[in-house]
């Protein structure tokens, strides 16, 4: 039976993401639908697991002193509400981080979070009194620390290294979300002890595919995914398409949800991370923690559909 977006809401996922208690593994089925559990990934570095979906936020800026961030923070909380934990952000997105720290101060929902933000620095102390910058303006743990775009990868890795063991973040990564960086990601892959890579992919752009997901399996690496709707291009290509019949097979109630569900359809531990600043988006985009995933035969079947539209 289908389980559609109404259908999961109607049958309280209200009271199951208030049974995450703080954290979120002990979530089971019963305390969502009967179609099945949260969507978790698993970080192959330690176990721990995180749901599938998380929120990317680019577009959190304002003025956190001023009363004007009421989408953003209905954003934050249908987020939270709906089972969503890991948010990733970085001190490159204008004042998104004391957005954040303000928003989930305010919703009293700071340490339910799994945060990850970025360094972007070529000269290792100004990297580190940006990191100690991020701690103040997210206002608590920081659970990642991904290296920007590459940017001075080589002078902060080895410091992201130390102060993973020194306790001050649990995990380490690196990002890009350009294609023509994937071979340089899939040297820092095979040299540095990562635990998250992040990179571009989505069923429009499936480069990733080829050698940085297959690597991440083999060295145990998660893999968190900007830009899984191709910019936004993906709409544009099935805009006026009905769903197709094998969208009932993956429990998926809208175009977002096929497009989510078929990069955590990977078996790498793919988790996308779709930025949003509109609270009907991110209600959306957490559908896809529900229901059933994609096989590898179904992957291929949607590359095909795809592949036959453009």
């Amino acid at each position: 039976m289908k389980i559609t977006r109404r259908d999961w809401l109607g049958l309280g996922l209200g009271a199951g993401a208030a049974a995450l208690g703080g954290r979120w593994s002990a979530l089971s089925a019963a305390d969502v639908v009967s179609s099945g559990p949260l969507n978790m990934a698993v970080i192959p570095s330690s176990g721990e697991k995180v749901p599938a979906v998380g929120l990317g936020t680019v577009d959190f800026q304002g003025d956190p002193d001023k009363d004007d961030l009421t989408p953003l923070r209905q954003t934050l909380e249908v987020f939270h509400r709906l089972g969503g934990r890991l948010l990733d952000t970085s001190p490159n997105y204008g004042n998104s981080e004391n957005v954040l720290g303000r928003l989930l101060a305010d919703l009293s929902i700071r340490n339910d979070m799994f945060m990850a933000t970025k360094v972007d620095r070529e000269n290792r102390a100004e990297g580190e009194e940006r990191m100690e910058g991020s701690f103040r303006r997210l206002g608590g743990a920081i659970e990642l620390m991904q290296v920007h775009n590459l940017r001075g990868a080589d002078v902060q890795l080895p410091a992201l290294v130390e102060w993973k063991k020194e306790g001050r973040f649990k995990y380490i990564g690196i990002t890009t979300h350009r294609e023509s960086q994937h071979q340089e990601i899939e040297g820092y892959m095979r040299r540095y002890p990562l635990d998250f890579v992040q990179v571009n992919y989505s069923l429009a752009d499936r480069a990733a595919a080829e050698r940085i997901l297959p690597l991440a399996q083999d060295q145990g690496i998660a893999v968190l995914v900007n830009r899984p709707f191709g910019k936004g291009g993906l709409f544009g290509v099935v805009r006026g398409q009905p769903l197709p019949d094998w969208a009932a097979d993956i429990d998926a109630s809208s175009w977002g949800q096929v497009f989510l569900k078929y990069v955590m359809g990977h078996p790498a531990a793919t988790l996308p991370i779709p930025g949003t600043s509109k609270p009907h988006h991110a209600e959306d985009n957490a559908g896809a923690l529900y229901g059933r995933l994609p096989d590898m035969a179904l992957r291929q079947e949607m590359e095909r559909w795809l592949d036959n539209l453009k």
